[in-house]
């Protein structure tokens, strides 16, 4: 009769420090102590000491390595894939999920000095993510319409660009993502209305399943007085370039 392997048990052969205790299995331990969530999208850099990031990549490499094995690839021979683990344990903490484990970009704030209170729009911003069922590529734009008021706090152009990166760097589905978002520029400027539009392809459409190659999802959220008012509603989706 086959044993199923415990889990556990892996998990304690897999880059443990000085007390062997693998350092994904502190980081949980602390989360679970905070009674805090940590599903594919949420940041959890609060809960990661310095250097840890650093073990955690040699634990991903390590179990990766046990992937590729799994799939009967001969690492040892094949100079295709010889150092495939540890580039794609780089890829996965260091750039495509970074914002799982790294604190929010520093966001430079400055007072709305000469009261501006008319719509202002961003984008297209290119985003980048990936589908937490498949980790296939979720790669689009999005725009975002801010209507400040006299106490919103006004940030450069470049930095919605850089809130965006750090929420679409994590597994995400899209209407979650721009709920995200949403939430961080809302929580950062205070304004009376925020609106955000989303186009993407869908990797794990267009590689796998259907195999569709132009099939996009479209989603929006919209807070505030975008809620209230139709015509601004109107007016921010109107300046919108059109979508491809």
């Amino acid at each position: 009769m086959l044993m199923k392997a415990d889990p556990s048990s892996q998990l304690s052969q897999v880059a443990p420090d000085d007390e062997g205790v693998p350092v994904s299995v502190r980081i949980r331990e602390r989360l679970q102590a905070a009674r805090k969530r940590f599903h594919s999208n949420d940041n959890i850099a609060d809960f990661i000491e310095p250097g840890e990031l650093d073990l955690l990549l040699d634990e991903v490499e390590v179990k990766m390595q046990a992937v590729l094995d799994s799939m009967v690839i001969d690492t040892a021979s094949d100079h295709n894939t010889a150092n495939t683990a540890r580039r794609v344990a780089k890829m996965y903490l260091n750039e495509v999920f970074r914002g799982r484990y790294v604190k929010a970009p520093a966001i430079t704030e400055f007072p709305n000095a000469e009261r501006l209170n008319e719509l202002m729009i961003v984008g297209p911003i290119t985003v980048r993510s990936a589908c937490s069922h498949h980790l296939c590529p979720v790669i689009g734009k999005l725009w975002i319409g801010v209507l400040p008021n006299e106490h919103t706090n006004v940030i450069g152009l470049s930095k919605y660009a850089r809130l965006a990166e750090w929420i679409m760097g994590r597994p995400q589905i899209q209407e979650e993502a721009v709920v995200q978002l949403a939430d961080l520029i809302m929580d950062r400027t205070q304004p009376d209305g925020l609106a955000i539009v989303m186009e993407a392809s869908h990797y794990c459409m267009a590689w796998r399943g259907v195999k569709d190659l132009d099939s996009k999802m479209i989603n929006s959220v919209m807070r505030g007085a975008f809620l209230k008012d139709a015509n601004l509603r109107r007016e921010f989706l109107a300046l919108i370039p059109q979508k491809t």
